[in-house]
């Protein structure tokens, strides 16, 4: 990874705002599934402002049914139709609940209409607690915007009611509990299915098998000479991102048993200065990876090890190729990016998923999108990231995280990388030492198959019930 490759970060989320928002709202009435018919909601929405700088829905769910639902099983999508190459930010004004117990992600549409094929989707945290029997959340004040604050036009969105100054149920905003939706309509052509696949179910069918890499980081250190041997360059160079004048330290990757399972470890550390800064990474030599499966269990962390928190960290799992030129439209990237005390413009802690096709470093200019959650992902997580001949889907903890377009897919081969380093030290000032640290349990690759996260977990423990540490049958790229 060279420093242009990932300064770019730097770019969309550097102009986010705090502002004071107004807001939108409305509701919707559709016949409940069968799977659903014991839980019932309304979703109600007003709008806030029909302008052409920023979305401004302001949601209530209202719950209609006899039984409390417990609000973190409970999502609401806003469908809109997004502006050509645009990547869009979302963002909580003021809510009832608290605005930390709501998460924002986007999404694509897997089929298209002339008025959605992007949506919002609204989640809550366990901190929100439960909704009674004739309860309501209060006011939502939400809002996004485009990433670079172009102007947007709400008048060709599925979801957006100018007429909706006040609130009521609102049909084209939908929700769903425990992934069934209960509530509204989506966009034709994109309905829920009668009886819906929960991805933490076991597959009924065995595990796709098929060209793979997979990995349980069994090494004694990164100087152990099967590290190099599997394919993995620990990397020493310098360079960003990140810092500058920071160091990469091969040193700081270091791989320890969890009873009979082996973690990596990659360790950064800073006592507030640029020589002081060690930076983490390991990645596969060969950029052999395409279409099919990545998957890998992380484990991010909120808090330092030791010292004063707050610096501004990125915790990643991500496949990459080289930018040959500026805009050039084989360029590849897919990440998986955690800032527990936010950075880019981000005030708190927030997990991108980006997709990239090209961009260029200076003047800068890129062509991305992005899904984004703005809560903690402090612990464990199964990430996994699937690329077909029709999208890019990512998955966190076996749920659906972001799905970007067709434009996005790659066209070369790519490496695989995890690291670990600080976009600045704006976010923690003191000179006092502090490390942080970022975990990886396993990463698997399955060549031009896409497994579900049920099907990955599955093929992980085959590996481990047979006492495969390490397997790479992935051929090299022609």
């Amino acid at each position: 990874m060279n420093d242009p490759t990932r300064t770019r970060n730097l770019r969309i989320r550097a102009a986010l705002a705090v502002a004071a928002v107004t807001g939108l709202g409305a509701t919707a009435l559709t016949a409940l599934p069968a799977a659903a018919a014991g839980e019932a909601l309304t979703v109600q929405y007003r709008q806030s402002s029909t302008g052409g700088d920023q979305v401004e829905p302001w949601l209530k769910v209202v719950n209609t049914g006899a039984s409390s639902v417990p609000l973190s099983q409970v999502k609401v999508r806003y469908y809109f139709k997004a502006d050509a190459g645009a990547s869009y930010t979302y963002a909580c004004s003021w809510a009832v609940n608290g605005c930390a117990n709501l998460t924002g992600t986007f999404g694509t549409l897997a089929h298209p209409t002339a008025t959605a094929d992007r949506y919002l989707e609204v989640g809550f945290t366990a901190g929100a607690g439960s909704l009674a029997p004739g309860a309501d959340t209060g006011d939502m004040q939400l809002r996004f915007h485009r990433s670079n604050w172009q102007s947007l036009n709400q008048s060709d969105d599925y979801s957006f009611g100018p007429a909706q100054t006040t609130y009521a149920n609102w049909s084209k905003v939908t929700a769903t509990v425990g992934g069934v939706q209960v509530w509204g309509t989506a966009p034709v052509g994109n309905e829920p299915t009668p009886t819906p696949t929960d991805p933490t179910t076991p597959p009924t069918t065995p595990p796709p098998t098929g060209a793979a890499l997979f990995d349980d980081f069994d090494y004694t250190g990164h100087t152990d000479p099967a590290l190099v041997a599997h394919g993995w360059s620990v990397r020493s160079n310098s360079g960003g991102p990140g810092v500058p004048g920071a160091t990469w330290a091969p040193e700081n990757v270091t791989f320890a048993k969890d009873g009979t399972n082996s973690i990596m470890n990659l360790r950064t550390s800073t006592a507030g200065t640029g020589e002081s800064t060690r930076h983490t990474e390991i990645l596969t030599r060969a950029s052999k990876f395409k279409n099919g499966t990545y998957a890998a269990r992380v484990r991010f962390s909120d808090a330092p090890l030791s010292g004063p928190d707050g610096d501004h960290l990125v915790q990643t799992f991500f496949t990459i190729n080289d930018l040959k030129a500026p805009m050039a439209d084989d360029y590849a990237e897919y990440d998986f990016e955690y800032l527990p005390n936010g950075g880019w413009g981000e005030p708190a802690n927030i997990l991108y998923t980006t997709s990239w096709e090209t961009y260029r470093p200076d003047p800068w200019e890129a062509v991305n999108q992005h899904s984004e959650s703005r809560t903690s992902h402090d612990g464990w997580h199964d990430l996994v990231l699937t690329i077909d001949d029709s999208a890019i889907v990512y998955y966190v903890d076996g749920r659906e995280f972001g799905r970007h377009d067709a434009r996005y897919l790659p066209e070369r081969p790519m490496s695989i990388n995890f690291n670990q380093w600080l976009i600045d030290l704006a976010g923690q000032t003191s000179t006092a030492p502090r490390a942080y640290d970022q975990k990886v349990d396993y990463v698997l690759y399955v060549k031009d198959q896409v497994l579900t996260p049920a099907q990955v977990a599955a093929k992980v423990g085959a590996y481990r019930s047979a006492g495969t540490t390490f397997e790479d049958g992935v051929p090299a790229a022609q």
